[in-house]
């Protein structure tokens, strides 16, 4: 630990202040806490005391930041004493607001006594290192630690007074500020946070390479300051040079103390808006630009309103990725936060095996100490390997997909191909709006480019594959051109090679085809990274596509082959009569050996194959769309006045839940149900509700999840469960944006705190500037104060 806050000299280095032909061990590097030093958990804390004394002052003021641990949510384990199960009651942190808990040891903690006490006569150092687990006794024993007003407690409550009433420190007294100071000093720092809170929501970049005053570009942090200042004579008069140039308020400790408060505040509304709340996780790892590994945390709840919301906490830099480390990164987030894992609901997570593991997987590991804490894998990913997976099995489809890939890489090897592409396709575009062969209005026609396929990016083959169709005429120009003026011989033959191969009637037809089945499973893709949707609604798609699919094999084939055959006929590519035989590769047999005819090689090989083989594989991958749970689940669903309403399997999906319901919760829950479904099917608002999200809004719009509390709570615990990941791979998109690569150097804390306030903007934006420089100001010692004003928090959106 101290080697963090200080650095070693180089062997050969001057001593400083010290005697000649001394050597001095240390320099003084930093005098702050960092967030790596707040452990949420007080049973797994160090002692105040063995921390470097230069950092206690803002370690101190940090905890008092964040408060007592006290996982309100949190189901305390029973605990035998003297014959009889007591446990700790969550009564007493409203009645005791030094109290922490600490999970991880069962046992009761006070944060006063641990910042300010050496030693607590008031029980020695039960509440500060050893923990207090005998509840039978425990307000007798929280009465005695609080004691008489000259008791070691009292003494550390008073030290914590002190140190919230900063007008009160010495240093204050001695400054003697004027109301003047104070005025100049709130105008400073109310025009810092709202420069960084800009730069914030924006995700742009504070610092900047020269901060000199030379500098024509000091940064963005530095520069919005000085537009302000050019702009508001109020605010020119108390920045820069007309401010003491020790409260300046530009350093960079002074801006990550600003980010780190209003990532904090951010957090306090979705934590708040949480509250007492079941809730699911969302986990996933990616690699930033600096090639570190970030897990990124999103919580998916039912807020008051009944609406569905998945709310991003941050981000935590994972050494290594196994399940048994990811468990731990969890519980220390947790911890962190106030959060239990008593009242996770659900798991979302792709199908990675240290994620989804049997044995040892994260879920597996959760699902140890929480059996409620149902996991579903990602929907959205589990679609995407089904394609992938169809593109393979068949063989002609590869070779298409292969030929895709080869066309994009041609044409898009250069600058000046993609440049000759969009011009030759601007050329055609005009010359089908004069002859009126397309309309145009706002937003048509706009200049488009051939998209890179990617097995890992969702929709993206469905994409290459229409414009491929859209820019025919043009990729097939660029593809001569190239095959006539390549740079080389190897380019133009292999230009000629990727023509030859585009311009038949097996690639049209391959590529006609898995539009249509693309476009089916495309259009779920979309639905299933909406941020609100609901299981019930995603498992009603999935059955929806696989009817499509059936459709399209027993009704398809002739609309599909007319549409190739005038596509061909249009383009001057021979088409081939479906009743000759397949000539070539002596594969192209049936299974006695006679020769196979066109019709058989489209219809049977390709068409027919490719859909069973992609429903065969949604069966394989949508498993759990057979499993108890979700079969239960589809019993809510609204849709065609509760045509799937199953009065038993509800009572056995609230017997899955066996911590939200009791035996006697589960008789009164059987009645509610008889009378929930008369209501419902009789009652006309319900009518026109097919979603189930919809009907938990409703419901709580007219006050119906309090007549029928115990359903409504089914509901909710339905609505948690998640359908896929989008959110979680959201949040990377964002980190692409925030950290860049030149801005590879931001720290894993700053990352996250500037990834909070850039994804939760909704939130950030509606957090009063009081809120947050209130916050900075009891972050750490400051040298001025401002004067306390009335606060206006935001309500949860």
């Amino acid at each position: 630990m101290i080697d963090k806050y200080f650095t070693k000299l180089p062997k050969n280095s001057e001593p400083l202040n010290s005697k000649p032909k001394e050597k001095v061990a240390f320099v003084e590097k930093e005098s702050l806490a960092s967030d790596d030093d707040i452990i949420g958990d007080p049973g797994l804390r160090k002692p105040i005391d063995s921390y470097p004394f230069e950092i206690r002052d803002s370690l101190r003021r940090r905890y008092l930041a964040k408060g007592p641990c006290q996982p309100v949510g949190h189901e305390f384990p029973f605990t035998l004493i003297r014959e009889k199960n007591r446990r700790f009651q969550v009564a007493w942190f409203k009645d005791y607001e030094w109290l922490e808990y600490s999970v991880s040891k069962d046992k009761a903690y006070c944060l006063y006594c641990y910042l300010f006490a050496n030693n607590n006569r008031s029980g020695g150092n039960v509440f500060t290192e050893i923990g207090f687990n005998n509840w039978k006794d425990g307000r007798r024993a929280f009465v005695n630690h609080e004691g008489s007003p000259g008791s070691s407690h009292s003494g550390c409550r008073m030290k914590v007074e002190q140190y919230r009433n900063q007008r009160g420190n010495v240093n204050q007294l001695l400054a003697r500020q004027t109301a003047a100071m104070e005025d100049d000093y709130r105008t400073r720092l109310s025009t810092v946070v709202s420069v960084a809170r800009i730069l914030l929501e924006e995700g742009l970049p504070f610092r900047g390479h020269d901060e000199s005053a030379e500098s024509l570009h000091q940064g963005n942090f530095l520069e919005h300051i000085s537009w302000v200042c050019k702009r508001e004579e109020n605010v020119n008069k108390v920045m820069g040079k007309n401010a003491p140039g020790n409260n300046q308020l530009t350093s960079p400790t002074i801006q990550r103390d600003i980010i780190e408060c209003c990532a904090m505040e951010t957090r306090k509304i979705i934590l708040n808006e949480l509250g007492e709340k079941k809730f699911a996780l969302l986990v996933d790892e990616a690699r930033d630009c600096s090639v570190k590994e970030q897990m990124s945390l999103v919580l998916r709840f039912v807020n008051d309103k009944g609406m569905v919301l998945e709310r991003f906490l941050g981000l935590v830099h994972v050494n290594e990725t196994s399940a048994k480390v990811l468990k731990n990164i969890i519980d220390t987030f947790f911890a962190k936060h106030d959060l239990s894992l008593a009242k996770l609901r659900g798991q979302g997570y792709d199908g990675a095996a240290n994620m989804s593991g049997e044995f040892n997987g994260l879920k597996t590991l959760i699902l140890k100490e929480n059996k409620n804490a149902h996991y579903i894998h990602c929907f959205a990913h589990q679609l995407q390997l089904v394609v992938v997976t169809a593109s393979h099995e068949s063989e002609s489809v590869g070779d298409f997909f292969e030929t895709l890939s080869m066309i994009v890489n041609t044409i898009g090897a250069s600058c000046k191909r993609n440049d000759t592409l969009r011009e030759i396709h601007n050329e055609e575009v005009l010359n089908q709006v004069e002859m009126g062969e397309i309309s145009t209005g706002r937003g048509q026609n706009q200049e488009i480019s051939l998209a890179r396929p990617g097995d890992t990016r969702w929709g993206s083959h469905y994409t290459t594959i229409v414009r491929l169709f859209d820019m025919w005429n043009s990729v097939e120009r660029v593809l001569l051109a190239i095959n006539k003026l390549g740079e080389s011989l190897k380019i133009r033959q292999s230009a000629g090679g990727v023509f030859d191969k585009m311009d038949c009637f097996q690639f049209v037809f391959i590529g006609k085809f898995m539009m249509k089945i693309l476009g089916i499973t495309n259009t779920l893709s979309k639905i299933l990274q909406a941020r609100d949707q609901n299981i019930g609604y995603a498992l009603n798609m999935i059955n929806v596509v696989k009817n499509k699919l059936q459709e399209l094999r027993e009704d398809g084939w002739d609309n599909l082959l007319k549409e190739v055959t005038e596509f061909c006929e249009g383009h001057s590519i021979d088409v081939p009569n479906m009743e000759n035989f397949v000539h070539g590769r002596s594969r192209k047999r049936l299974k006695g050996g006679e020769p196979m005819t066109y019709l058989h090689h489209f219809r049977i090989d390709i068409f027919i194959k490719v859909i069973d083989v992609i429903a065969m594989e949604m069966d394989k991958h949508f498993t759990e769309a057979n499993t108890k749970l979700l079969r239960c689940v589809m019993c809510l669903d609204p849709s065609n006045s509760f045509a799937n309403f199953d009065h038993v399997r509800l009572l056995q999906l609230a017997k899955l839940y066996s911590d939200d319901f009791s035996s006697t919760d589960i008789i009164e829950l059987d009645h509610q149900l008889q009378n929930y479904i008369c209501d419902m099917r009789s009652n006309e608002i319900f009518s026109n509700i097919s979603n189930l999200g919809d009907l938990a809004k409703k419901m709580v719009e007219i006050n119906y999840h309090t007549y029928f509390p115990l359903v409504y709570r089914l509901i909710e615990l339905a609505l948690i469960l998640s359908v896929g990941t989008a959110s979680v791979e959201r949040t990377f998109s964002a980190m692409n944006v925030v950290k860049t690569d030149l801005r590879n150097r931001l720290g894993d804390d700053l990352l996250s705190d500037c990834l909070v306030c850039y994804f939760e903007k909704e939130i950030f934006r509606n957090i009063d500037d009081e809120v947050i420089m209130q916050s900075f100001q009891n972050l750490a010692s400051r040298r001025n104060q401002l004067r306390p004003l009335k606060i206006r928090r935001p309500n949860p959106c």
